[in-house]
């Protein structure tokens, strides 16, 4: 039954595509001409808006994301600071205590 279900469809999909395309093939008349120029440039102007609202939505998203490769830039300059900072005092309290056990083995 999916099976006849999806048959079904796929007959009225394409049969819908028919229709449409005999719908603009009957054109007969100026008057009918002029109503289908209407709808064009109705879809046209619909399109170009459509266009232009989702290339502002691409710009604001490429300027969001280029803030935010910064900001990720900023706080892995950050972190490597604070390893190196990290490291260093590891290194002098190693030669501290290195000093010590040095100092103490003298004694």
């Amino acid at each position: 039954s999916a099976q006849i279900a999806d048959l079904q469809q796929k007959l009225l999909d394409a049969d819908n595509g028919d229709r449409a395309k005999q719908h603009w093939d009957s054109i007969a008349t100026i008057m009918e001409a002029k109503c289908a120029l209407k709808y064009l440039l109705r879809e046209l102007v619909s399109s170009k808006v459509q266009e232009s609202k989702l290339q502002s939505s691409l710009k604001q998203s490429q300027a969001s994301c280029s803030d935010m490769q910064k900001v990720l830039m900023e706080e892995r300059n950050h972190i490597a600071e604070l390893e190196a900072e990290f490291q260093n005092q590891i290194l002098v309290q190693e030669q501290q205590h290195q000093e010590k056990v040095n100092h103490s083995s003298w004694k």
